[in-house]
């Protein structure tokens, strides 16, 4: 127990009952109806250290505890000054501060997560009163309720919710330094369980597809996205420009998508670029989408919209392909192949499948083949050949059972 002292020009100088002085007892005093604690932080451009005081704490036990946090993290130089900025505040500046470095599509997603799930539930919270508890009862309370009609998340929302938390509380952190730790990295995420892909086609149902598409003006879009993997954003973003048909590269260099009704191009999901090799039936198959472009060019004539050496996928009059139009067109075509307006139906109808399937299948084939699992990373684009391992589980299983019965024939022979 300390004696207490006279008041320092930063010292809440008020006095209690009979004029005595408040005493401060191992930095902590009461002044009117709250508590204060003190402590001495070392001033960063003069190094001299200062006595620093903190109020507004309903009880003694509260201050204590501010008190031991503040003295921890004054000794690792990480004090920072109390603040009252909200959550919701300091939410509605960093959205804006990031905005101009964040995808639109991206950004969409962010400002939606923020608005709808953040801010109703903690963001008129104290930036610096969140706990990694504040976080964990969030993401409990967004899993039993935070839906609509008071329906909980999917595990994956939430997760969604914790990465943009984790983003924002770590620049709180690092850049704008109005907290000393991250409260989001140490609570409690739900897990995610990675959905394996549903149904795939078999190479076989694959040839059928694409034979039936081969009449289309975009038979080569399909071509390319199975025999290459890449996301529908990435194959409509491409320019001639990014193919070497001669050394039988594509360049993956950006991705086009839809945001409020608009198309939007930037960078690949990853944010980086890859080159994918390509087979010599491809690279036929771009040689003739390219000579039936250049024919509607000439048929167009001044009315073309499009570019030299611009997109490689365009509409009749050389403008950008809108995303929505090859996703529809996959179920179009299945369907009037399992259902022809004239003649008989096929013995053997195609399933239903989704354009992201085509994804799948390129995977799946190569992994069932062999092919490892980060060349698989590589050409679909996976920063981390980890995320395949997850997404492809399944696949790797079936690999891995077949891959005892090599070994054991090996030694055999051997």
């Amino acid at each position: 127990m300390t004696k207490a002292k006279d008041p320092t020009p930063d010292e809440p100088a008020s006095k209690g009952k009979r004029g005595k002085k408040p005493k401060l007892r191992d930095g902590i005093i009461k002044r009117g109806t709250t508590w204060y604690y003190v402590i001495r932080v070392k001033d960063p451009e003069t190094g001299l250290s200062k006595p620093k005081w903190v109020g507004g704490y309903a009880t003694e036990d509260e201050a204590k505890a501010a008190r031991d946090e503040a003295r921890v993290t004054a000794r690792r130089g990480d004090y920072v000054d109390r603040n009252t900025i909200t959550v919701g505040e300091y939410l509605d500046d960093w959205i804006e501060a990031h905005a101009m470095q964040i995808k639109p599509r991206t950004l969409k997603d962010y400002r939606m997560i923020i608005r709808l799930y953040v801010k109703p539930n903690i963001g008129r919270l104290r930036l610096q009163a969140v706990r990694p508890m504040t976080i964990t009862k969030l993401y409990r309370d967004l899993l039993t309720s935070g839906g609509q009609d008071g329906k909980g998340l999917s595990s994956r929302s939430v997760i969604y919710v914790h990465a943009v938390l984790r983003k924002a509380f770590g620049d709180a952190v690092d850049v704008d330094q109005l907290i000393a730790f991250n409260p989001v990295e140490r609570a409690k995420r739900p897990k995610y369980q990675y959905a394996e892909p549903g149904t795939v086609w078999t190479p076989a149902q694959l040839r059928t597809f694409l034979t039936l598409a081969r009449q289309h003006r975009l038979y080569a879009f399909f071509h390319l996205a199975a025999y290459t993997g890449a996301r529908r954003g990435e194959l409509l973003n491409l320019r001639w420009a990014d193919l070497d048909l001669d050394g039988k590269t594509v360049t993956i260099a950006g991705s086009a998508g839809m945001v409020d009704g608009e198309r939007i191009e930037g960078t690949t999901k990853s944010g980086r670029t890859r080159l994918v090799t390509l087979d010599e039936e491809t690279v036929t198959v771009l040689r003739e989408h390219r000579k039936r472009q250049s024919a509607d060019r000439l048929l167009v004539g001044d009315e073309w919209r499009g570019q030299k050496n611009g997109h490689v996928f365009t509409n009749g009059w050389g403008a950008p392909i809108y995303p929505d139009t090859v996703t529809q067109l996959i179920r179009d075509l299945v369907r009037a192949y399992n259902d022809p307006k004239s003649g008989p139906k096929p013995k053997e109808p195609l399933p239903y499948a989704r354009l992201h399937d085509l994804r799948h299948i390129h995977a799946t084939t190569l992994l069932l083949a062999g092919v490892p699992v980060h060349v698989v990373a590589a050409r679909l684009g996976h920063a981390d050949p980890a995320i395949t391992l997850r997404v492809y589980a399944h696949v790797i299983r079936t690999a891995e059972t077949r891959a005892a019965q090599v070994f054991a024939e090996a030694i055999k022979s051997a």
